[in-house]
């Protein structure tokens, strides 16, 4: 059984895998992952190895905690991925969008992939079919485009994600809503229109704590599977196994 654990900005996902299928899901606070680790551990006391990917401020050690009982690995760019990384500035390139693109192109071979991940950042990652990955955008998550508004003005509010009752707002809070999920799936939606010029036939993998809710708006057909990174991680964790 593999352990898969992704820190990310705001919080920490965690799945127990075997042979890729994913057993249980975890979501935890950071002050709070070797208890949460040691519980996981109790309950499936098979697991042996802990992977990690990781684009937050958790110090190895709270991991390294664990060696004793199991394998720890920590993904890093120096790692075996199964595409051809073509980033202008591979090094700077964040582990969590190698992991997804390792995922996208282990699950969906020989295609053109652009995978959209939806959290504190939304992350936009293309895959070609001859499996070079070439790069993608960097914008503002949902969350973050909520407390913008609030720190960086004097009167606005500070809401939390709701469904604006319409395009036209009525009120300051229903302007604020309106303005960050509809320009939110605008922006998606656009993305995807100028990823079709150029490539008229790819899959679109939308993934992240935010995917679900974003999933049902979007004009696009598209593959919305917001546990993709941690199934990632486990995929490309045995590819790495198969290929060292």
């Amino acid at each position: 059984m593999i352990l898969a654990i992704d820190v990310g900005n705001t919080r920490i996902k965690a799945s127990v895998f075997e042979d890729n299928t994913s057993l249980e899901n975890f979501v935890f606070d950071k002050n709070e992952i070797e208890k949460k680790i040691e519980n996981i551990l109790e309950k499936y006391p098979k697991s042996s190895d802990l992977v990690v990917a990781s684009v937050g401020s958790i110090e190895k050690k709270s991991f390294l905690t664990f060696e004793n009982r199991l394998k720890v690995h920590f993904f890093t760019h120096e790692d075996v991925f199964p595409f051809h990384n073509k980033y202008a500035t591979p090094k700077t390139l964040g582990i969590d969008r190698m992991i997804l693109a390792a995922g996208a192109t282990l699950q969906f071979p020989k295609q053109n992939r652009l995978v959209i991940d939806a959290g504190t950042c939304i992350t936009y990652d293309f895959i070609d079919e001859n499996d070079n990955y070439l790069g993608g955008a960097i914008s503002p998550g949902l969350r973050l485009r909520y407390e913008s508004l609030h720190n960086f003005t004097a009167r606005l509010p500070l809401l939390t994600l709701e469904e604006p009752d319409s395009y036209v707002g009525n009120s300051t809070a229903q302007a604020i809503h309106s303005g960050v999920v509809n320009g939110f799936v605008y922006e998606i939606d656009g993305f995807i229109d100028e990823y079709r010029k150029e490539f008229s036939n790819f899959i679109i993998i939308l993934t992240g704590g935010d995917a679900d809710f974003l999933a049902k708006r979007l004009k696009n057909t598209i593959f919305a599977n917001s546990n993709f990174l941690l199934e990632s991680l486990s995929q490309t964790y045995q590819y790495k196994i198969d290929n060292d």
